[in-house]
């Protein structure tokens, strides 16, 4: 019997109705209450010389292609394995060794499709690697990128078959009905990620030591205490074995929020940078970004789920795929094709709303620091240091970026120092 797909639709209209709403009520579209002054333009000229933009444009153009690359041809993969037969037949014959039964299919022919996905854009991620390296960002051998890719590919593996097993179980035993609880459930599991990616995930890439004693760490922790953030370690990540970028973040959720400083950052910035980047970083939790992102995440997972109901109640794709349903492991492949399309036209609309936050939290760290500066020299060192691009194609950005640009940035703290009678920030480019 197949599923109710008239429902099903009516379900992502429900879910994407909330989400709009969720996106409307707690995404700030103006980065100053009640709108604020207009924003001082961005210029990158006033802050980057011409050397340090051609060094970002040249490094962009070579690391876009094997990006574009590997996004056009992971997709044409994706789409050829799930419509048409051929997805099919290698879930079938993976699993005929071990009896053909659909557990064996989901996981051995789930396996089989996931990494030939992987092993078709592996050359174009270590295209990637190597203008990384060339460029100086990337302080990994072979071998430790190898790890890396595996450690990466090892999680995606065991928890897209541990959500193909729920579906197909669930579509088995619910054969209308299926997507209600799987629905439910991808709402959930996005809410436990959330809380345990940062004390299951992040190890795995990274190890942490605590920060010792001293100034920066009770700066920091004055910082959180002033936020209203409850704090239970600043941690120190080995980062410099993987990169020369400069990072910190704030993960966790309640007791387990933990401020996370990369080494490299330690050895290049002075205190004041990095209680600017950290400042950014609480307010993101002081603002319950973590918290609405997560809702969002749920939402999008649960109407991603009605929207998979809905295309597999049509006879077209399923005869395309050789497959009778979603209780039919044979529409692995179908169901994977599905998911990669939903992430490609999410993906605009996410970072619509990151870049947004980001602003917020900008405005959030010059509020606490009253340091313009400080950050306008951060935000010039961190686009220096990662060969960011400081005026890239709109198009581009609309699609792609989840932060403003750096030139943006700035721009809007020079803006934050009129507004509040503070010092304008001098121009890092002078007589140009």
């Amino acid at each position: 019997m197949r599923t109710s797909g008239a429902a099903a639709w009516v379900a992502v209209a429900v879910l994407l109705t909330g989400f709009v709403f969720v996106v409307v009520w707690a995404t700030p579209w103006q980065p100053f209450p009640g709108g604020g002054p207009e924003l001082v333009p961005a210029d990158p000229d006033r802050d980057f010389t011409a050397a340090e933009q051609a060094a970002a444009a040249q490094f962009r153009s070579d690391i876009r292609p094997p990006g574009y690359l590997s996004l056009a041809i992971g997709l044409v993969v994706a789409l050829g394995l799930g419509l048409t037969s051929l997805g099919s037949r290698i879930v079938e014959a993976a699993a005929a060794p071990l009896g053909g039964g659909w557990v064996w299919q989901v996981l051995l022919g789930g396996t089989a499709i996931l990494l030939i996905m992987r092993a078709v854009t592996l050359p174009f991620s270590a295209w990637a690697e190597s203008v990384r390296r060339s460029y100086g960002l990337s302080t990994r051998d072979w071998s430790g990128w190898l790890a890396d890719v595996g450690r990466s590919f090892g999680l995606q593996v065991g928890g897209t078959l541990l959500a193909l097993l729920a579906l197909v179980a669930l579509a088995r035993a619910w054969p209308r009905w299926w997507w209600v609880p799987t629905a439910g459930g991808a709402a959930v599991l996005v809410v436990v990620i959330s809380f345990v990616y940062p004390l299951v995930i992040e190890p795995v890439f990274n190890k942490f030591t605590p920060m010792p004693d001293g100034e920066l760490r009770a700066t920091l922790m004055e910082l959180a205490d002033a936020d209203g953030v409850e704090v239970d370690e600043v941690l120190v990540a080995d980062a410099s074995r993987r990169t020369t970028t400069l990072n910190a973040y704030v993960s966790g959720f309640g007791a387990t929020h933990r401020i996370v400083v990369y080494d490299t950052l330690l050895e290049q910035a002075t205190n004041e940078e990095i209680r600017s980047i950290v400042a950014h970083e609480l307010g993101h939790t002081a603002r319950n970004d973590v918290r609405n992102g997560t809702l969002l995440g749920a939402l999008a997972a649960a109407a991603g789920v009605c929207v998979l109901a809905g295309v597999l109640a049509w006879r077209w794709p399923l005869e395309r795929s050789g497959s009778t349903g979603p209780a039919d492991p044979r529409a692995i492949a179908l169901v994977l094709a599905i998911v990669t399309v939903l992430g490609l036209v999410a993906g605009p609309v996410q970072n619509l709303v990151s870049r947004r936050v980001e602003t917020r939290a900008d405005v959030h760290a010059l509020d606490v620091t009253r340091d313009p500066a400080t950050f306008v020299q951060m935000q010039h060192n961190l686009a220096v240091t990662a060969y960011s691009d400081p005026d890239p194609p709109a198009l581009l950005f609309a699609l792609f970026a989840s932060h403003p640009t750096s030139p943006q940035r700035i721009a809007l703290a020079r803006t934050w120092a009129q507004l509040n009678d503070v010092a304008e920030p001098a121009d890092l480019v002078r007589g140009d």
